[in-house]
């Protein structure tokens, strides 16, 4: 914990640095940041670019379509979207301001494949580097383990800026996240003063749901969201929970131009420890400060079980997103802190891990599916059930069995994503 600072503003700093509103998928966009800060250090547009991505960057960013492009998905347009339009300065909305000539400039550079695009050999699963040039000026900027943390800077051959080399997972966050545990975010979230997180929750609220109505509206991927109202199948409240989501997910893939509140750098993540419990909330008739507070356990339920997975994987963060609202559906039925655990141990124990192929329109499909397991676990759990220690990867803790999770994804499924990267390349 940062000296003299209590755990409760701990967890509302975690939530400022997570809670960030994004235009688009973030992968792409993160190269769409770091092109625009590069450019902007070269002081022109650049007559070379080479672009070296890690094996996740490229999984993520090949089939979503970039906002603000027309249309265009992938490494390349979402590198010369930056280059063209972007304002490092709005960082995850870096593409905001692109201007229709910008647009058209954007499409003929594609056309004519300008820059050179590469496979980056490196450990880190978030990782990126640019080397631009023009005339006999060069910039390289790199940006590694979250989407807008710029770690070194080169200009003609001189730092201007640099930092420690570090690999760990979360470098780039600044709040120590392994203070976090189940019961002391159920105790912030019962008992944080409603002012402190009312801000940026009611932006979250508003970007997300946005989202959703867009991906119920217009006409995204296969409509999945519109699918499953139309159906009219099964349980009313989980059918609208799903489908508000799986739209919501849609759009972005699609390239919605509504931004979305992100967790742990992920827009799809927010959308799915949110906009379940925004539903649940409307449905169940919930006063306004009772949602405020189930979301606040939904976001650091999110990002404490992706601290030890780290930003990408190949673990679908679904999976982790889906299970924190599911939990906070059972906090916001009345559940205890027992029943929050049994929650999150009922939903380990069935999608201990789906596996993420990369940023694409099924992502939709694969939240719809994590939420129907979710919330069977809260079925499970307002009743007393509860998978046992022991079986499977359960353990008898609830942070125990978090971290066995975790450790299954960030160690266990390492070649899992490299075999996944490669088919997804053949």
């Amino acid at each position: 914990m940062n000296k003299g600072r209590t755990l409760f503003e701990n967890y509302l700093e975690i939530l400022k640095e997570e809670l960030v509103p994004a235009l688009g998928c973030t992968e792409p966009i993160a190269i769409a940041y770091a092109a625009a800060k590069a450019r902007e250090v070269l002081g022109s547009f650049p007559e070379k670019a080479i672009l070296e991505c890690s094996g996740n960057i490229v999984k993520n960013v090949k089939s979503v379509v970039i906002p603000n492009t027309g249309g265009l998905a992938g490494i390349r347009a979402a590198m010369l979207a930056g280059l063209v339009g972007g304002k490092a300065a709005e960082r995850l909305e870096v593409l905001a301001h692109m201007t229709p000539a910008g647009m058209a400039e954007v499409k003929q550079l594609e056309k004519n494949q300008f820059g050179d695009i590469r496979l980056l050999n490196t450990d880190i699963n978030l990782h990126l580097i640019l080397h631009l040039s023009s005339g006999s000026d060069t910039v390289t900027v790199e940006l590694k383990n979250t989407h807008t943390h710029i770690c070194r800077i080169e200009k003609n051959g001189q730092l201007l800026q640099q930092e420690a080399a570090e690999t760990r997972i979360n470098e780039g966050v600044t709040t120590d996240r392994s203070l976090l545990t189940v019961r002391d975010i159920y105790r912030f979230a019962s008992k944080v003063p409603l002012e402190w997180v009312k801000g940026i929750i009611t932006r979250q609220v508003a970007c997300n749901m946005a989202l959703a109505e867009a991906g119920l509206c217009g006409a995204y991927g296969v409509r999945i969201g519109r699918t499953l109202l139309d159906s009219g199948q099964g349980d009313q409240v989980l059918c609208k929970i799903k489908a508000y989501a799986a739209a919501a997910s849609e759009a972005r893939m699609g390239g919605c131009m509504l931004p979305v509140i992100t967790n742990s750098g992920s827009g799809n993540q927010s959308i799915a420890s949110t906009v379940p419990v925004i539903v649940y909330a409307s449905e169940q008739q919930l006063p306004e400060e009772r949602l405020y507070r189930g979301l606040v356990l939904s976001n650091l339920l999110t990002i404490h079980q992706k601290t030890s997975i780290g930003r990408l994987s190949a673990f679908c963060g679904a999976v982790s997103a889906a299970c924190s609202s599911g939990a906070a559906i059972t906090y916001l039925a009345g559940g205890n802190l027992r029943q929050i655990n049994q929650t999150i141990h009922n939903m380990l124990a069935n999608v201990p891990g789906i596996v993420c192929d990369g940023a694409k329109p099924s992502c939709a499909a694969k939240i719809a599916s994590c939420l129907d397991a979710a919330y069977m676990a809260h079925t499970l759990a307002r009743r007393g059930s509860q998978y046992q220690a022991g079986q499977g990867i359960i353990k008898h803790d609830v942070e125990e069995t978090i971290a066995a999770v975790g450790r299954l994804a960030s160690r266990g499924m390492r070649a899992t994503d490299a075999e996944i990267l490669q088919i997804m390349l053949e």
